[in-house]
């Protein structure tokens, strides 16, 4: 059975939480107050800025060119595009570039990216791809949930939606499941379990993430 089939009803579980969250619900519902989801939108650009290390890791540690390429590819994608649309979509909430590089990473942005991070550069490419794939899966599924139910008239909102639930990304998704299925396959019963474990721990980091912006976490101290 490949890899996603076989962790498919645990993954279901974590896409209708996230879906479930009311961060996500007033979001799809075009109710969502901006306040927290300015929050998100700083936050995430701290995220993609780590997020993008990671790419560079995995890069490094492919052992394929095809992958290598795919990986560079990414990482270009994320700092030369990803980034540029990040900051002109936040301009349209008020939030300028000196704003978002001002941003002070929250105590869940910080450990999640560090937990990136660190498997990236300690763990294998096949721990990079696990602990990566919640990020595309679960917004691929998010966006693909929220459409479906039909879009907020909120413009910004309904553009979010539409771009994690459209083709583009739904292709990348897909490509990092068959990547997952591909390197799974061959790898030891231990293996597998380290990635089910890493693939575990993101997708709870998925979840805080959304919930930190929800209640506009602050460090205490």
């Amino acid at each position: 059975m490949a890899f996603t089939d076989d962790i498919g009803d645990e993954a279901e579980s974590y896409w209708e939480a996230i879906f479930d969250h009311p961060m996500v619900a007033r979001l799809g519902e075009g109710t969502l107050d901006e306040a927290p989801f300015r929050y998100w939108v700083r936050q995430d650009y701290l995220y993609l800025i780590e997020y993008s290390r990671v790419f560079a890791l995995g890069a490094a540690k492919a052992p394929s060119l095809d992958w290598m390429g795919t990986f560079a590819d990414l990482l270009d994608a994320t700092v030369n595009e990803e980034m540029d649309l990040h900051r002109s979509y936040a301009a349209e909430f008020g939030i300028g570039e000196a704003d978002l590089e001002a941003t002070e990473p929250s105590p869940t942005t910080r450990a999640y990216t560090d937990f990136l991070v660190r498997t990236a550069a300690t763990g294998t490419f096949g721990d990079v791809v696990a602990a990566l794939l919640p990020c595309m899966w679960g917004f691929n599924e998010t966006g693909k949930r929220l459409e479906a139910r039909g879009k907020p008239d909120h413009d910004q909102y309904a553009a979010w939606i539409e771009m994690y639930a459209g083709e583009e990304f739904s292709e990348l998704t897909e490509w990092c499941k068959v990547l997952m299925d591909d390197l799974a396959a061959d790898a030891t019963a231990a293996d597998r379990d380290r990635y089910r474990e890493l693939f575990r721990t993101s997708v709870r980091y998925e979840y805080l993430f959304w919930d930190a912006a929800w209640n506009e976490e602050e460090w205490p101290l």
